[in-house]
């Protein structure tokens, strides 16, 4: 066993600094998340309650298997946007009858539960992970289709939704649909794609249109039961393959639906972990409040790993990067931290071999990130830093082993790319409060646009406005500071939540357990042509 030994002074000024600082974003975080958690807000919330409805969480509650986790997926979706934070929409991953499994609900207090550019994109990544880590998928549904003031953004990528969905049930993937309520036009097709579909009595309503429209259409008269009941699609249609008499016996029916699949996970669970040999607590004080100073990623490492044993590759070399082998809830993992920020040409060497030997090893690997990107300057472009940078994006982009990603700190520019950013497709992707994401710094980027107008106002002959380039500085820092933040891009889907680094370990081990349920093999070779 090879224990990492940990120089972090927990009682030093700098320590409390840093614990202070991610607090405070904790802080901040917690009131994003309890938007979420609000809904559409007290008055419909109470409304919903007043029907005999159960909340979308309460719903997920009862569905899952007593005191087990549930690893909540993108809950600021539609942050810093014109719609409600979370989206109308709950996903996550959940254990149902000892299956883990990818739950989706609606949110009817958010506008009856309508579908949103943002829940669309939501929903889809959740179908993402479903498919990539063969996860049964249950929709607990109760949605008035698209919000149609917005529907120019929904409709065409919309049908992507039940695209997904066949595909997974082609795919030996199974999925159940529940239905609560409305369940109307597009939203009709949720149940009708599903393999096995649950629906309330009296609650129910799934048709392609509603008595309005089918008036308008043939001129018939009819109601909401004869055309989309729950009783008549259980013995008239045959759309509904369980009649449930209410929403707690819907969710008693899901959970024996799940409980009959015989849905087998690839491998098999590990033996019990001994945890690390240091407090997550002090996870709080290791990422400084300025990313321009390093931080030793080990730190990290020695507090998320199982028993802190971490067998370091090729520790001497291209120390800017911190690779290894270890294991986390017993899963084995090949981890890939940034130490320094900047990754030079030995770095990407090395991390392109280390990727190569985790495949060769069928090793899922676990990408830290604290990067300015890779270096420039003359000495480094003659060095090939181009072509040994693009080495590692070549290795991490043909890789077949699953990734995971945590942003820890900055992840700027092409680093973010080596390092298996969103675009790579990591199985998960998480940020800490303390994750910052560009193209470049702030002061870095209004820098560089300074100079290329300063270039340009000489090549004209014209004098050089010094007032207006410290207004356009500062706007455009102040711009890429507010669009670099986790928040700003997680109500993007840039990343599948942002958490509390204490939660680390526990979010990491939930992953691992999950894309264990999917069978995979590394590359054996398989990789672009690497430039020498």
């Amino acid at each position: 066993m090879t224990v990492l030994a940990s120089a972090l002074d927990t009682k030093s000024p700098e320590y409390a600094a840093n614990r202070e600082a991610m607090l405070a974003k904790l802080t901040e975080l917690d009131a994003e998340h309890t938007k979420a958690l609000a809904g559409g807000g007290e008055k419909y919330v109470e409304r919903h309650r007043r029907r005999g409805k159960l909340l979308a969480r309460e719903r997920i509650e009862l569905l899952l298997d007593p005191d087990t986790p549930f690893l909540e997926l993108s809950p600021l979706a539609g942050w810093g946007s014109d719609y409600t934070v979370g989206a109308s929409l709950v996903t996550g991953i959940g254990v149902v009858e000892g299956v883990e499994c990818l739950i989706t609900a609606n949110d009817p207090t958010v506008r009856g539960g309508a579908s949103n550019p943002w829940s669309l994109r939501k929903a889809l990544r959740a179908n993402d992970i479903a498919l990539a880590n063969r996860l049964p998928c249950i929709n607990l549904v109760e949605s008035g289709g698209a919000d149609l003031p917005s529907q120019k953004e929904i409709f065409i990528p919309g049908g992507a939704i039940f695209r997904d969905l066949t595909r997974l049930s082609a795919a030996g993937i199974p999925t159940i649909a529940v239905v609560f309520g409305n369940s109307t036009a597009g939203g009709a097709y949720v149940p009708g794609m599903s393999d096995h579909v649950i629906m309330v009595k009296e609650r129910a309503k799934v048709f392609l249109g509603g008595p309005p429209l089918v008036k308008m259409a043939t001129g018939e008269e009819s109601d909401d039961e004869s055309l989309g009941g729950a009783e008549m699609h259980a013995r008239v249609s045959g759309l509904a393959d369980y009649f449930a008499v209410d929403e707690p016996d819907a969710l008693r029916q899901a959970r024996r639906v799940v409980a009959r699949l015989n849905h087998r996970k690839a491998y098999g669970d590990p033996g019990p972990a001994e945890p690390p040999k240091y407090s997550a607590d002090e996870l709080l004080g290791i990422v400084p409040g300025d990313l321009k100073t390093p931080f030793d990623p080990r730190e990290v490492i020695a507090r998320i790993v199982d028993a802190s044993d971490f067998d370091e590759f090729k520790p001497m070399y291209g120390t800017s990067l911190t690779t290894g082998w270890a294991t986390l809830h017993g899963y084995p993992v090949g981890v890939l931290a940034n130490a320094q920020g900047v990754l030079f040409s030995a770095e990407s060497q090395k991390a392109a071999q280390f990727i190569q030997l985790a495949n060769q090893r069928d090793i899922p690997l676990l990408f830290l990130h604290n990067t300015t990107g890779y270096m420039v300057g003359s000495r480094y472009e003659q060095g090939g830093i181009i072509k040994h940078g693009a080495m590692m994006i070549n290795a991490v982009s043909n890789s077949r082993v699953p990734h995971l990603s945590v942003l820890m700190g900055a992840s700027y520019g092409a680093g973010h790319y080596g390092m298996c950013g969103r675009a790579y497709d990591p199985r998960f992707l998480f940020a800490w409060p303390s994750a910052k994401s560009a193209v470049m710094g702030p002061q870095q980027l209004a820098g560089v646009l300074s100079i290329v107008a300063r270039q340009s106002a000489a090549a004209k002959g014209q004098p050089y406005d010094e007032e207006a380039d410290a207004a356009l500085r500062a706007m455009v820092e102040q711009q890429i500071e507010s669009e670099s933040l986790p928040v700003f891009l997680s109500g993007r889907l840039y990343d599948d939540g942002v958490i509390d680094p204490r939660d680390t370990r526990t979010v990491l081990g939930l992953c691992l357990s999950a894309l264990h349920t999917a069978p995979y093999e590394g590359a054996r070779g398989g990789f672009g042509v690497f430039r020498m």
